[in-house]
């Protein structure tokens, strides 16, 4: 178990596992939701404007699955990352405390 699972941020985990975001290729650890998946790899997160209960929606995403293809809305703080999920919008807040992380990020293939 890492050492963030273990300081209670996030829930344990086995692996971390690929998904897509606005185009990057990132890894963040499986069996969290999202918003954490994604403090994982940008620790300011968890200094931005998130009240963590759906209420605030400045965690507002949108994805698609690689299964149908579908897009759909959703609170990040309320939604797991899953292995192939491919985030293709952000809300605003979330992208300005991320964009450090993306611009490192491998571009995700075409």
């Amino acid at each position: 178990m890492s050492e963030e699972a273990a300081s209670g941020l996030l829930e344990p985990y086995e692996r971390l596992i690929p998904i897509e975001v606005l185009g990057r290729l990132l890894e963040v650890p499986d069996n969290n939701l999202l918003l954490r998946q994604l403090q994982f790899l940008a620790p300011e997160i968890g200094f931005g404007k998130y009240c963590w209960n759906g209420e605030c929606r400045y965690c507002e995403v949108t994805y698609r699955r690689e299964s149908d293809g579908a897009e759909l809305s959703a609170l990040a703080c309320r939604v797991k990352g899953f292995p192939g999920m491919c985030v293709t919008k952000l809300a605003a807040e979330v992208r300005y405390n991320l964009s450090l992380a993306l611009a490192r990020a491998q571009r995700a293939p075409r």
